[in-house]
């Protein structure tokens, strides 16, 4: 049995890591996906990954901190598929780190933008269309640097945890509608931007390697599972929660 058969589903930063991986998973369930990116040859590299396995996928270029692309994307999505029932919020970049008086004020608002805001635009534009379908579910990607916080990376931290919120806050505002709204906050994962930092900062790799009382990095999948759960009527009574997925690394 698949879990999101005849869902319209769309995954924003579905290029690579663990947009991709969600994209990915959202086929293998049967859903028809939407592959959103503003990076177009990773985009339309996942979309031909769908494809060629057998699935339904459209590409479509989208900058998440753009307002006028966010309603075009949406927009394109309902042309083409008829309906949006099912949306995962995974696009993000934090452009830096350090101590946070040394961060120049641009870094910090495009951390926001990029991490924050573009999770509002693209749930402005999502609910009105689920809302003309009677109903979906909305889940954004968050980060365990949200939890407690995280040295270092103040400012990701900061707009992941204004996600959180984000996340609470508006699924208490349209359970009305029978749109359901979650978050997955991952922990450590093997990621290209993952292995990146770990190149590097090499001093930093073993210690993160370890946050996970499992000690192993999480895998995209993982995560990719965590959302088509949330995102399935198996969820049906699930609303306004965050969940870890981090091989018990909140608890340690």
């Amino acid at each position: 049995m698949t879990l999101l058969a005849d869902k319209i589903g769309l995954v924003t930063g579905a290029g690579q890591g663990i947009g991709r991986a969600i994209a990915l998973a959202f086929a293998r369930e049967k859903a028809r996906v939407i592959v959103a990116d503003f990076n177009r040859d990773m985009g339309k590299e996942t979309t031909a990954m769908i494809n060629e396995a057998g699935g339904e996928a459209l590409f479509i270029f989208g900058d998440v901190s753009k307002e006028d692309s966010v309603a075009a994307m949406v927009d394109t999505a309902v042309s083409h598929f008829g309906r949006l029932d099912i949306a995962c919020n995974s696009a993000a970049l934090s452009p830096g780190s350090g101590p946070i008086h040394l961060y120049e004020r641009e870094v910090f608002d495009q951390t926001l933008e990029m991490c924050l805001t573009n999770t509002w635009l693209c749930m402005k534009y999502e609910i009105p269309a689920m809302q003309a379908a009677g109903g979906g579910a909305i889940v954004n990607i968050s980060s365990n640097a949200s939890l407690r916080g995280q040295a270092f990376n103040t400012a990701y931290a900061a707009a992941k945890s204004g996600v959180n919120l984000l996340t609470k806050s508006s699924a208490g505002e349209y359970g009305r509608d029978n749109i359901r709204i979650n978050a997955v906050s991952p922990g450590v994962i093997r990621t290209p931007g993952v292995e990146k930092y770990f190149e590097e900062q090499p001093d930093k790799a073993e210690g993160l390697k370890k946050t996970a009382v499992l000690n192993r990095l999480g895998e995209p999948d993982e995560i990719a599972e965590a959302v088509v759960f949330l995102c399935s009527d198996r969820a049906s009574f699930i609303t306004g929660q965050i969940l870890s997925v981090d091989g018990g690394g909140a608890i340690r």
